[in-house]
């Protein structure tokens, strides 16, 4: 079992609705649901999920010069992580201040420098490419890679990350978190198949 998965689901952070389903930022319906945000109150969790982040930009060699979170729910994770490198941080709103100086990138960037982008959750990856997009045209940065505690392994994710040139870095991703419910006694046989269902086509499972 994926151990990021399992903190996920032994945490509760992870829930399901099949008769009241969720709905995600895209607008999509969801039977299942995770709350990243929930895990920054959890100390034990939270630095488990901070280690295996670190572990991953160490193993995969990354190039950072800066760290930074896609608002809101990447802001902490982004934090976590530049602090426990001793990197500067930045984060990205999802549209450019309509005061001040019109920034889209909050916090003191330089030019040309190389951007690590931080996600709690990946489903269509919409928010992330955007994120990197503000990055590329602000600080004429190098973005070439996000980083997120998990994904929901949607098509659509990995075919915009590949049009802007990005590649994705999930802990964990729906099918692990779909064993860990299942081996966890969360979820029966029949739920589980529900959630494959979910899985093949988001948009078109609630329309049964």
């Amino acid at each position: 079992m994926n151990p990021i998965a399992q903190i996920l689901v032994d945490h509760d952070v992870v829930k399901t609705q099949f008769q009241n389903p969720f709905t995600w930022v895209s607008g999509i319906r969801s039977p299942i649901y995770c709350d990243c945000r929930e895990l920054i109150s959890i100390s034990e969790a939270r630095e488990a999920i901070v280690d295996a982040l670190v572990k991953k930009i160490q193993a995969e060699n990354f190039p950072v010069d800066f760290v930074s979170g896609t608002a809101t729910a990447g802001i902490p994770w982004a934090a976590f992580v530049a602090q426990r490198l001793g990197k500067p941080m930045l984060y990205v709103r999802p549209e450019p201040k309509g005061h001040g100086a019109g920034k889209q990138v909050e916090g003191r960037g330089e030019m040309g420098k190389n951007i690590l982008v931080v996600e709690d959750a990946l489903s269509t990856a919409g928010s992330s490419v955007r994120s990197a997009e503000a990055l590329r045209k602000e600080l004429d940065a190098t973005v070439e890679h996000i980083l997120a505690i998990f994904s929901w392994d949607t098509p659509a994710a990995p075919e915009k990350a590949k049009n802007a040139n990005l590649k994705l870095w999930p802990l964990t991703e729906f099918g692990e978190i779909a064993d860990a419910l299942e081996a966890r006694g969360k979820i029966s046989a029949e739920e589980r198949a529900e959630l494959e269902r979910f899985h093949d086509d988001p948009p078109a499972w609630w329309q049964g």
